[in-house]
């Protein structure tokens, strides 16, 4: 059983199965300490931790969006798959299927940013797009950057993840709104055109910070990755959408998270208050 957030009667999100990866929970955490971010998620032997590649179908006035897109299936080598920690390709699919939808029942997929483990899904091992009808919305400086990386940004923006899509890809610079209620927003720091989206439908409101947010662990603004191309930047995002205002209202939803798929904080941000935890296979 797949788990689900439902906004409204024409606004429901599904959490897909699109992979897991294992990282390195240093890298993860950046500076912080590991026996402070130990506590609150809990690294392997290795000293990685567990994070989901999951898309989230939207499900919107008819129309059927993912957002992010999996790692995929046939796009990294044993040796990729050793260093990134992959247990599991992409199962999107069959997770699909199981709403009655098939990767050609994607009108669009909303990108927050183009790092392997986000976008590796968009194509399959020959480069080919995996949803043939689906708009991809990327933002205009992140596009600009996966086809021209730089020295540190060149292990993360694959060739084969792009040049299959091209022709579905659709830009905006600052803004853009994909249906009512539903918007893509520039935010960089964790890559200069990362973005985040949010969505107020049926009265209710979701922030999906993406990178900035990982897990539920990063809600402390300092607590940014290594990964983080800006950390300032992302310190500041952070600052200005993990606040009182949000926390009253709003669902955080996740694609990385192991233990939660959403949840609610409390109006002071120190405890949390309600949750859609992920269902484990053997549960």
């Amino acid at each position: 059983m797949l788990e689900q957030l439902t906004l409204s009667d024409n606004c429901r999100l599904t959490w897909l199965n699109g992979g897991v990866t294992h990282l390195d929970g240093g890298a993860m955490f950046g500076v912080v300490p590991k026996p402070l971010w130990s506590k609150k998620y809990p690294p392997n032997e290795l000293n990685q931790i567990e994070l989901r590649t999951d898309p989230i179908l939207l499900e919107v006035d008819g129309k059927n969006y993912l957002i992010e897109s999996g790692i995929g299936n046939g796009k990294f080598s044993d040796k990729a798959k050793k260093n990134f920690g992959i247990t599991e390709e992409s199962r999107l699919t069959e997770s699909l299927r199981t709403v009655s939808l098939t990767p050609a029942d994607i009108d669009g997929v909303l990108m927050t940013h183009m790092h392997f483990d986000h976008a590796s899904g968009l194509t399959d091992g020959n480069g080919r797009s995996i949803f043939p009808n689906a708009v991809i919305w990327v933002q205009e400086t992140e596009w600009n950057e996966l086809q021209q990386p730089n020295i540190r940004s060149k292990s993360t923006y694959f060739e084969e993840n792009w040049w299959g899509i091209a022709e579905q890809t659709e830009t905006y610079a600052r803004e853009i709104k994909i249906a009512d209620g539903i918007r893509l927003i520039h935010t960089g720091g964790h890559s200069a055109g990362h973005a985040v989206i949010h969505i107020a439908r049926g009265g209710q409101e979701v922030w999906h910070l993406a990178d900035l947010l990982p897990t539920h662990a990063h809600k402390n603004p300092l607590w940014v990755m290594a990964f983080d191309d800006y950390p300032m930047d992302s310190i500041a995002q952070k600052q200005r959408y993990l606040n009182p205002d949000s926390f009253e209202t709003a669902w955080f939803t996740f694609y990385h998270d192991a233990c939660y798929r959403a949840l609610k904080w409390s109006e002071d941000g120190k405890s949390i208050q309600q949750t859609i935890e992920r269902k484990r296979d053997n549960e």
